[in-house]
């Protein structure tokens, strides 16, 4: 597929991402649908066309070529030895978690304390694992996707696993500080909590799209956020402790 094949198709799946109709891209341009479909389908757009439906998506051709490069991107997991080499240094293992998260190298070394030479080895080091590309002067290609994951129950998994319990629930969640914690029991169907998992994949959808939205910004308007979201089959265990007889019941 041709780069303006692939912008193109990059362009339409932002519009269906933001809910954006060829009716409203036709409305924006005082065009008819039918000629949005056939500038869409035979992918022909002038530049000046381009930037009006980016505009539209409240997007930019930088953003475009952004999404468009991360589309192509198809290492969506490490292997368990580069994440162990991970594990064995936190640095790297921070280094490593910025750039996936789409942090600039500078705001990186403006915002914690990595001396130059250290940046240069950690980037060596992350180049040989496949996270990144080293490119001339410590620029860096991101090579991972948007729906890059730790390996399920891995060793990134369970050090992150850790801390989350001990740290991130050490808080009063306060939501005048940003901070909202929501915990609801019942009984569900197998079938309602397939309903549930897949509202809680779109919530997490929403998330990555918000932050991919808010890289744009400047690291001094934006703050670290965590969002978990957990659903299991479950009994608090003084419910189980007077159950008459043991639940045995298998999901």
């Amino acid at each position: 597929m041709s780069q303006t094949a692939q912008l193109i198709d990059t362009l339409k799946r932002i519009l269906r991402e933001r809910k954006i109709t060829y009716a409203d891209v036709a409305t924006h341009l005082k065009l008819s649908e039918a000629n949005v479909k056939r500038m869409f389908s035979k992918r022909h757009f002038t530049l000046n066309r381009l930037e009006e439906v980016c505009a539209l998506a409240n997007a930019d051709l930088g953003y475009l070529m952004a999404r468009m490069h991360e589309s192509s991107m198809i290492i969506a997991e490490l292997t368990l030895e580069a994440e162990k080499e991970l594990i064995d240094n936190v640095k790297l293992l921070m280094m490593a978690q910025l750039l996936i998260n789409r942090w600039e190298l500078t705001d990186i070394v403006t915002t914690y304390t990595f001396d130059e030479h250290e940046v240069t080895r950690l980037l060596a080091k992350l180049d040989r694992l496949g996270i990144i590309e080293l490119l001339p002067g410590n620029r860096v290609r991101n090579l991972v996707s948007r729906d890059f994951k730790w390996i399920h129950n891995g060793p990134v998994h369970k050090y992150f696993e850790q801390h989350v319990a001990r740290e991130f629930f050490n808080c009063k969640f306060n939501p005048k500080s940003g901070e909202l914690l929501v915990f609801m029991a019942g009984m569900l169907t197998r079938q309602s909590n397939s309903h549930m998992q897949s509202s809680m994949r779109r919530l997490a959808r929403e998330f990555d799209e918000l932050c991919k939205e808010d890289g744009k910004l400047p690291v001094s308007e934006t703050y670290g956020s965590g969002l978990v979201l957990a659903l299991r089959p479950w009994e608090l265990s003084v419910f189980t402790e007077y159950r008459r007889v043991p639940n045995d019941k298998k999901f």
